[in-house]
C-alpha cells in the first residue's frame, strides 16, 4: 500500500472516530452536570457560542452551541459541520436539540424532547426521546432503524446535552465530583464529574482564570473516545466553555472558543 493510500486510510480512521466524537462534543457537557442546590451565576440568554475544531493544530471543523427562551421552553442546541477540505470525502453535518420545560430556580429546566440527527460521510443516525418526567417515563425513537423502547427513569432525568448548561449555573468545587441521571442511546447512566484544578488560559476573552472539569465516560451512545475529555470553563458568573480536548484513534481533537454572540 502507498503512502498515499495509507495517509487516506488514516484520515478517515480519525475522521470516523473525531467527527464522531465531535458530533457529541458539545454533548460531552451533558455529562457535566452539578448537582448542588446553590447557582452560581445565571445564564445569559440568548447566547451563543462558536468553536473551531482542530485535530493536532489543522482545522477539520467548526462547531456551534447555542441558548435560546422560546416563550413556552428553552432550547438548547449543538451543531457541527466539516470544514470544506474534510467536506470533499467525509462530509459532516450534524445537530442536536433539547427542549425544556421551565422550572423553578436554581434549575433551568428539565428536558421534555432530545433530537439528535447526523450526517457522517455515508453514516446517518436520527433519534428522538420524548420524556414524561411527572411520571418518570421516556420513550427513545429511532427514526432510520425503526426502534422504539420505552424506560423508566429517575427523577430529573437528563439528555446528552441538556445537562451541559445546568452546570455551568452551578457551584464548583476543585477535588470534589458530582453525579447525574442520564439517558442516552436506550441507557441510564449515573455519571461522574470530576473538578480537576483552577488553571490560567489565553483565549479570545483575554488571559482567564478557568475551571477544568472531567466526565468520566461509560456511554457509548454519542461518540468513541481513547483518553479522557477536558472541559475548561471561565471562571466568572458566566461559566463559559473555552476550549474541550479529547484524545481519539489518532491524535487529539480541541473546540477553541473563537466567538461569543
Amino acid at each position: 500500500m502507498n503512502n498515499s493510500v495509507t495517509s487516506v486510510k488514516y484520515i478517515k480512521s480519525w475522521l470516523w472516530a473525531g467527527f464522531n466524537w465531535s458530533a457529541g462534543l458539545l454533548a460531552v457537557a451533558a455529562w457535566l452536570i452539578s448537582i448542588s442546590p446553590s447557582p452560581a451565576s445565571a445564564l445569559s440568554i440568548p447566547e451563543k457560542l462558536t468553536y473551531d475544531l482542530t485535530w493536532t493544530g489543522i482545522k477539520a471543523g467548526t462547531a456551534t452551541q447555542e441558548i435560546i427562551d422560546d416563550g413556552n421552553s428553552i432550547r438548547v442546541i449543538s451543531t457541527v459541520r466539516s470544514a470544506a477540505w474534510v467536506s470533499v470525502f467525509f462530509p459532516v453535518e450534524d445537530r442536536v436539540e433539547s427542549a425544556l420545560t421551565k422550572v423553578e430556580p436554581p434549575l433551568l429546566g428539565l428536558p421534555h424532547h432530545f433530537r439528535m440527527k447526523v450526517r457522517e460521510g455515508s453514516h446517518r443516525r436520527d433519534r428522538e426521546i420524548i420524556f414524561d418526567q411527572k411520571n418518570r417515563k421516556a420513550e427513545y425513537i429511532d427514526h432510520i432503524g425503526g426502534e422504539k423502547a420505552t424506560f423508566d427513569i429517575p427523577q430529573n432525568t437528563y439528555d446528552a446535552y441538556s445537562s451541559f448548561y445546568y452546570l455551568r449555573t452551578m457551584k464548583l468545587e476543585v477535588g470534589k465530583s458530582v453525579f447525574v441521571n442520564m439517558l442516552d442511546n436506550k441507557k441510564l447512566w449515573k455519571v461522574e464529574v470530576q473538578v480537576v484544578k483552577k488553571e490560567k488560559l489565553d483565549t479570545i476573552l483575554g488571559e482567564i482564570n478557568t475551571i477544568q472539569v472531567r466526565p468520566i465516560m461509560k456511554s457509548e451512545g454519542i461518540f468513541e473516545r481513547k483518553g479522557a475529555i477536558d472541559i475548561w470553563l471561565t471562571d466568572d458568573d458566566r461559566r463559559i466553555p473555552a476550549r474541550m480536548k479529547t484524545k481519539v484513534k489518532i491524535g487529539s481533537v480541541t473546540a477553541t472558543l473563537v466567538k461569543v454572540d
